[in-house]
């Protein structure tokens, strides 16, 4: 059993305590998709009827994190054993990189139709609930569908993120749904304002009442190949019919006798286990010393280094996963650690939004899940009389040519979203996870850190204040850190920036087994969310 920091607690932004609960936890970004996941399990549900409810409750009260089109990762514990979840679509057919090549673009867009991948949200959920799930299917959407249709006062970081996305949304007719659907009277909502969406909640209930068939291969499938043709976009129902979720062994390293498990490529945790494989060769000293966030930062830095070199869709990948999670590849990484800060070869990391939450219940089923449109609207396409907001997955590809994550048709692009767990000696400890683009695998490494290391319970361990790093010797910190603390970063060479855009250093939730029984939990201050039990 991992040890929880004594109280009183230390002097962080902990605006929460955790909660404690003997039977069964919900956590999530967002309290009344907590509240629904819960009602799951009061109505006699288990840990993968609360995710999943509390997940398609997400894309209604969260539109601006996520949405029936875009991906959704899971790792489910079943009470003896880990398995996983890669729900993530692939490229049309149609797209490829000569294509976009010849029409002037020399990396992939952002958004609009190039920048969409297939969703994979609606299959996942199902195929959750077909393979865990014990309440009926269609019962997980009431929540979700009683708020797109009666509609709900919009919380404040929601509202945050929503005012963002559409201010940073293009100007074309592809566009122009996604404005007016979550714009209705030419700006976002306000924080407390009711929005609701009559097209949004037609939709769920037809992916309820077909068990997703509709989004595949029926009415909401005709009208996204149809809203496709009519604005430039590739895809073809032959795209949509022709999707699966593929059921994965999740990858996983020890760190200091804890197991982290997380999926595997084409998702990013391989990066919060290289760092991890890294960081395990050094005795970190006090949590608020240079020293310890200096050795944490270089070490992700490396684990960044070769996730951007290596991460693809599985079939594409030019080295093995085991290659690289190697304890004596980290030794060799960990020699080009010194005492100042480094350049590693690197892409540039980046933001996106997302939603990730943590379930569990009395027979010990446990869920991590996450799930995405990736940056802001995604896509910024709403395809037009069903509030679907397509992903932007498809800008985790690259056009640099014979790199394994290159686009190409039918093919999963790199992916940011990652949900974890953690084990010891084979019993579960339990699913955390920090969303926010390429803060996942960073967020990932600090809480496991604050609670191996430091012996944080999940509050505090996602409460204490974090560092991102962004590019190159570019630090982002939160203003929590102590100023000696940035000013000896400084000194060993790292361009530190004190940044309150909370939005950067990600949100997350964690739900830890007690030894006696019944679960400790946290959930992210920095979101509207919470964790609730019974």
């Amino acid at each position: 059993m991992i040890p929880y920091y004594p109280y009183p607690y230390p002097p962080y932004r902990c605006l929460r305590r955790p909660l404690f609960a003997p039977n069964g936890v919900v956590a999530t970004s967002q309290p009344l998709a907590a509240q629904a996941g819960l009602s799951m399990l009061l109505r006699g549900g288990n840990a993968v009827d609360a995710a999943v409810a509390a997940a398609i409750t997400l894309t209604v009260v969260e539109p601006a994190s996520c949405s029936m089109g875009g991906d959704v990762f899971a790792l489910v514990w079943d009470g003896k054993m880990l398995h996983g979840l890669n729900g993530s679509g692939r490229s049309s057919a149609a797209l490829t990189a000569d294509l976009l090549r010849q029409r002037g673009h020399t990396e992939m867009p952002d958004n609009g139709w190039p920048s969409t991948t297939v969703p994979g949200a609606p299959a996942a959920w199902y195929d959750l609930h077909a393979r865990f799930g014990k309440l009926p299917f269609a019962q997980l959407f009431e929540p979700a569908i009683n708020y797109a249709e009666r509609g709900f006062p919009v919380a404040p970081i929601a509202q945050y993120d929503w005012q963002w996305s559409l201010a940073k949304l293009p100007v074309g007719p592809e566009f122009e749904p996604c404005r007016a659907v979550f714009a209705p009277n030419g700006q976002a909502p306000q924080v407390g304002e009711h929005w609701y969406s009559e097209d949004m909640a037609r939709s769920l209930r037809l992916v309820a009442e077909t068990n997703t068939q509709a989004f595949y291969q029926g009415d909401l499938a005709d009208s996204i190949v149809a809203f496709s043709r009519a604005t430039g976009g590739f895809f073809s129902l032959d795209d949509l019919t022709q999707h699966t979720s593929a059921w994965v062994d999740p990858i996983s390293t020890t760190y200091r006798g804890v197991k982290i498990w997380e999926i595997p490529p084409n998702g990013q945790g391989l990066a919060a286990l290289l760092a991890l494989n890294i960081l395990e060769g050094f005795d970190l000293p006090s949590r608020e010393s240079a020293e310890s966030y200096h050795l944490q930062i270089e070490a992700m830095k490396l684990a960044y280094a070769d996730a951007k070199r290596y991460i693809a869709d599985p079939a594409s990948m030019d080295i093995s996963v085991e290659a690289l999670l190697s304890k004596d590849y980290a030794a060799v990484r960990r020699r080009l650690i010194g005492a100042h800060a480094l350049i590693p070869e690197s892409g540039a990391p980046i933001q996106s939004d997302t939603a990730y939450l943590c379930t569990a219940d009395s027979d010990v089923l446990m869920v991590s899940l996450i799930e995405s449109t990736f940056s802001g609207f995604g896509s910024g396409i709403v395809i037009p009389g069903t509030g679907i907001v397509l992903q932007n997955r498809g800008s985790g590809f690259t056009l640099e040519p014979d790199h394994p994550n290159g686009l190409a048709p039918r093919k999963r692009p790199y992916h940011t979203i990652i949900p974890g767990f953690l084990t010891r000696q084979g019993e579960p400890i339990g699913p955390f996870g920090v969303m926010g683009g390429h803060m996942q695998p960073q967020g990932h490494v600090q809480v496991v850190v604050n609670t191996v290391d430091y012996g944080f319970d999940p509050q505090v361990a996602l409460d204490a204040p974090r560092w991102f790093w962004w590019s190159d010797r570019y630090l982002k910190v939160e203003p929590t850190v102590d100023p000696s603390l940035v000013q000896r970063l400084s000194e060993r060479g790292h361009e530190v920036d004190v940044d309150s855009d909370i939005d950067i250093f990600g949100r997350g939730q964690a739900i830890w087994r007690l030894p006696s029984g019944g679960y400790i939990a946290g959930s992210d201050s920095r979101a509207d969310g919470c964790a609730i039990g019974y």
